[in-house]
């Protein structure tokens, strides 16, 4: 278990809330709803605000103990289901209270208590763990002893929160004159309930009014007993009387509560001085408990969006350039800092807000020369989503959460930069470009080589020209300063700099032409094409219309679109050569899986066959001596000599036929025949003499054959073949089989897309049979999307036919649903 040595818990605690990451951003990456989510999986009011407070540290040790302890409360988690936080409250204020002087309530000393215990058991079931969980072992450690509190608490108070009578010698004594003097009250007022006066009460009831006990009486019969009125109804027609031989009484039940409170307050303010004495360990405790029930809530946080660890790995060596001085020296491409050494490399990135049934997952894997990264593609292709995805991945990285992806190695910036949405503001008089430049503005002057910067639409809002200028500048100017930039753009122009500039690359976000619809795939590296035509084009827009237009868009245009449309198709080539390659490789492992289970197969068979026969020759053995024994038996009860010699003779002849017998060959071995290779020829019948079987060898080798018994192929060294016999040569033996003729390789791909499925299935059958005779492994037919007859058609021709052994859809990157990639059977 890989371990980081622990910080200060309270430095761990502080750089929450005091993390120089730029909060706006933060707010425009919806960080603050991912905390919202965090909060959720919390057990205790501190733990839910600390999530609520939890913000990104820009120190790789720290960000990466976080990491592991994430991933240690996971493992911990789910194989300790009774650790828990347990009962524990957050009772800083009381602790406070406590120490200023406010006697505590009983709920107070209750939450106190268990707070307490909740900590001790925590801390007694992980350090059990240490070896297993270091991390949050040392955390646990910091969970400190109150010694006394929580037996004080304990005898003072019952689980309701009421004070014990054996709380104190005092309250034991008061509370037990209190029953004495509540029981002579209740006997005198229930004999005059049963005296003739009964007819004067309203009913036989005792209460009480002001702390003394009464019992009600008529109006009308005011003075019929003699007494105190306390109280009367409404009504004005019941009384509530304390008789006058009760009034002693009640003075002292009076006195002696009087004196039980008072007994109370001095035993709950010495509790309070107890809790005064423990109060800043009362609080670090619940600084620890917040910590890690924090800690725990991330984990579970983690299990819900299915999330892996990421790797946080340091910066690399970063070409480091004098800082330009003035604007014209900006432009001079020795002063850039052409790569800072920051590593983003996200394979299967799903924005943790988005539902996980239907998001695309996203990857972003940058090689070490690139750290500008320019994305196009169409109006809700995915662009927003990409970009808040590519910083939320950072934060929480950042933050000790772990990632809803594939697979995760990133760098620890210092410093995320967004500027993303609509930042246009009434109450300012900002428009749409002001907004969004007044936060580039402030972007750029804090922005360093350490820091990663997320732009959307740069330059929108604005005249085209002046915006992809501006939006050009920009990017320039970010890459002066070495920071790690993705920028989501319609400009052109921003392709050809991507394309043209060191350190910066390209990206789109894919559209599929057939059904207009994005597909919300990024593909690193190319940028995005054009699609304006061909959509226009797939609507039906006239001919003569579309030709003007690509005449209008200049030459130079229509060669980066041909040429783009070039880059697209060679890519889609390399990911079917990827896809056949990958078929073949996983057919390859069938085989081999099936090959060793075969093998295994044999020579289970094989011992099982030695197995039998051995079992099979002691019995037979087993039964010879049961008779040699017999024999003998006759010969010493043989009387005669005559029948003496009779009788033996019979038991010599017996065992000398034992002896003799074949039955038992398996258990004295007889010499192998030494054959040599060269004697030995293919189609030879053989017995193997290990098996006792006889089979036809197949093949030769230097020192072992492969022989066929039956339907069953095995290999066996050449010591253990016994020849038998040879076929005569003008018996009929197997002819080896013609080959197939080899003709010209076609392509290994067929496209078929705009065809009719009876053409389309034509030339797909007559491409098979061309491919097989040529050898082809495999073979990837392009049918496209569409309505997806074709495609179903495609696919019930290649379950049918003989020459294929197995089919597949294409992946994301090689065309998806409008691409089958199919293996063919060469043997």
């Amino acid at each position: 278990m890989t371990s980081i040595p622990a910080q200060s818990s309270q430095a761990t605690v502080g750089n929450f809330i005091t993390s120089k990451m730029d909060k706006k951003s933060q707010r425009t990456l919806e960080f603050d709803k991912i905390l919202g989510l965090l909060a959720e999986h919390t057990s205790f009011s501190a733990g839910k605000s600390l999530a609520l407070q939890l913000r990104p540290t820009s120190d790789l040790e720290e960000a990466t103990r976080w990491q592991i302890e994430t991933n240690e409360a996971r493992i911990l988690l789910d194989k300790q289901t009774d650790v828990t936080i347990g009962g524990a409250r957050d009772v800083r204020r009381a602790a406070g209270n406590a120490q200023r002087g406010f006697i505590l309530s009983a709920e107070d000393f209750l939450e106190v208590r268990s707070t307490v215990i909740a900590a001790r058991d925590l801390r007694r079931k992980i350090i059990k763990l240490q070896d297993t969980y270091p991390n949050l072992a040392f955390i646990a450690e910091l969970f400190e002893e109150c010694p006394g509190l929580v037996s004080a608490i304990s005898n003072t108070l019952d689980e309701r929160g009421e004070v014990l009578d054996s709380a104190s010698a005092e309250l034991a004594s008061i509370r037990r004159k209190l029953r004495i003097v509540h029981g002579r009250i209740h006997d005198r007022l229930r004999s005059l309930m049963n005296s003739e006066k009964n007819q004067f009460l309203q009913e036989p009831t005792i209460t009480t009014r002001g702390g003394r006990y009464v019992v009600p009486l008529q109006s009308n019969y005011r003075g019929r007993i003699r007494g105190i009125v306390h109280d009367q109804s409404n009504s004005g027609a019941t009384l509530w009387i304390e008789p006058i031989n009760t009034v002693e009484l009640n003075n002292d039940y009076r006195a002696l509560h009087l004196s039980e409170e008072e007994e109370i307050q001095r035993l709950l303010s010495e509790l309070t001085l107890l809790v005064a004495d423990h109060a800043d360990a009362i609080i670090r405790i619940v600084e620890r408990l917040a910590e890690l029930d924090m800690i725990f809530a991330r984990a579970r946080y983690a299990n819900s969006i299915d999330a892996v660890m990421p790797e946080l790995v340091p910066w690399g060596t970063a070409i480091a350039k004098s800082k330009p001085k003035s604007g014209a020296q900006r432009q001079s491409p020795e002063s850039y800092n052409l790569e800072p050494g920051s590593t983003i490399w996200i394979k299967g990135a799903r924005h943790p807000l988005l539902n996980p049934e239907t998001v695309v997952p996203t990857d972003f894997l940058l090689e070490e020369d690139i750290h500008i990264v320019l994305i196009t593609g169409p109006n809700t292709g995915g662009k927003t989503v990409s970009l808040k995805t590519m910083g939320l991945m950072v934060i929480m990285a950042q933050s000790g959460l772990h990632l809803p992806v594939v697979e995760a190695k990133l760098s620890v910036f210092e410093n995320v930069f967004a500027d993303i949405g609509d930042e246009q503001s009434i109450e300012q008089n900002l428009s749409t470009f002001s907004g969004h430049i007044t936060n580039i503005i402030r972007i750029l002057n804090i922005v360093d080589e350490f820091s990663l910067v997320l732009l959307d639409e740069l330059g929108s809002g604005t005249d085209p020209t002046e915006g992809a200028a501006l939006g050009q500048s920009i990017v320039s100017f970010l890459r002066d300063k070495g920071a790690t930039t993705f920028v989501a753009t319609h400009y052109p122009e921003l392709k050809l700099y991507a394309s043209q500039t060191k350190g910066a690359t390209n990206a789109s976000l894919l559209f599929d032409v057939d059904t207009l619809m994005p597909t919300y795939e990024m593909s690193i590296g190319v940028p995005g094409r054009s699609n304006a035509f061909a959509i226009a084009r797939r609507l039906g827009l006239e001919d003569s219309v579309l030709d003007e237009a690509m005449k209008l868009v200049g030459a130079g245009n229509r060669e980066a679109e041909m040429l783009l449309e070039s880059i697209y198709e060679i890519r889609e080539k390399i990911s079917s050569g990827e896809a056949g390659t990958r078929l073949a490789l996983r057919q390859a492992e069938a085989d081999r899986s099936e090959l060793q289970e075969r093998l295994e197969t044999i020579e289970q068979e094989r011992q099982n066959i030695l197995d039998e026969t051995r079992a099979l020759a002691d019995s037979e053995l087993a039964d010879l001596r049961k008779e040699i024994r017999q024999m003998r038996k006759k010969v010493r009860d043989a009387k005669s000599i005559s029948r003496l010699k009779k009788v033996q003779k019979q038991s010599e002849d017996v065992e000398k036929e034992i002896l003799s017998s074949e039955e038992i060959a398996p258990i004295i071995p007889e010499p192998r025949p030494q054959r040599k290779s060269s004697k030995l020829q293919v189609g030879d019948i053989v017995k193997v003499t290990t098996l006792g079987v006889k089979g036809n060898i197949v093949s030769l080798g230097k020192y072992d054959a492969e022989v066929a018994v039956g339907r069953l192929h095995m290999r066996a060294a050449l010591a253990e073949l016994e020849f038998k016999e040879r076929p005569d040569q003008n018996d009929e033996v197997d002819m080896p089989s013609v080959g197939r003729p080899k003709i010209a390789s076609p392509r290994m791909e067929l496209d078929i897309r705009g065809k009719r499925v009876d053409e389309g299935i034509q030339l797909v059958e007559q491409y098979l049979d061309t491919a097989f005779l040529a050898g082809l492994p495999w073979v990837r037919i392009i049918h496209g999307k569409g309505t997806g007859r074709l495609r179903q058609a495609v696919r019930d021709v290649l379950k049918q036919n003989d020459h294929v052994s197995s089919w597949e859809e294409g992946r994301d990157r090689e065309g998806g649903a409008g691409v089958t990639v199919a293996k063919l059977a060469l043997e």
